[in-house]
């Protein structure tokens, strides 16, 4: 085996890279049971969403659904800084669990992202799952 291939494999068994790996997982798990939960909401109001790309239309362009964008970007993030081949630092990934940590704390009072998944947390038993999810992931130590 070649020495690339050794560091490659290392690379991809990190610690930090489950982690971050594990925390991705959850995230998308909840942006998922988010997304399912304004679109009930969105159906009730304006009627059926016909497809998964009409759906994914609304996700991306409609105002309905712009507060989920800051949970989308931060996935993207992650993939990008998983995808980017170098090695991940203790510090990367501290800043981006601090983030993840920071974002997914509703608030009755807040507004924006706090407010709109606060108020997903009181209507949706997936969301409030799936937050539970990325709690325990939070908890576990990175290393």
């Amino acid at each position: 085996m070649s020495t690339s291939s050794k560091q490659l494999r290392v690379r991809e068994t990190s610690p930090l890279r489950r982690t971050l790996t594990d925390v991705r997982h959850g995230l998308l798990g909840l942006h998922k049971a988010l997304i399912v939960a304004e679109q009930l909401t969105f159906e009730r109001i304006y009627g059926r969403i016909d497809s998964t790309g009409q759906l994914l239309q609304l996700v991306m362009n409609d105002p309905w659904f712009t507060w989920l964008h800051p949970l989308s970007n931060l996935v993207v993030r992650i993939d990008e800084l998983l995808d980017d081949g170098r090695s991940l630092t203790v510090d990367d990934v501290a800043v981006l669990l601090a983030e993840v940590r920071g974002l997914i704390r509703p608030s009755e009072l807040g507004d924006g992202f706090e407010r709109s998944y606060y108020e997903a947390l009181q209507r949706a038993p997936e969301v409030v799952m799936a937050h539970c999810e990325m709690k325990k992931l939070l908890s576990l130590p990175a290393v």
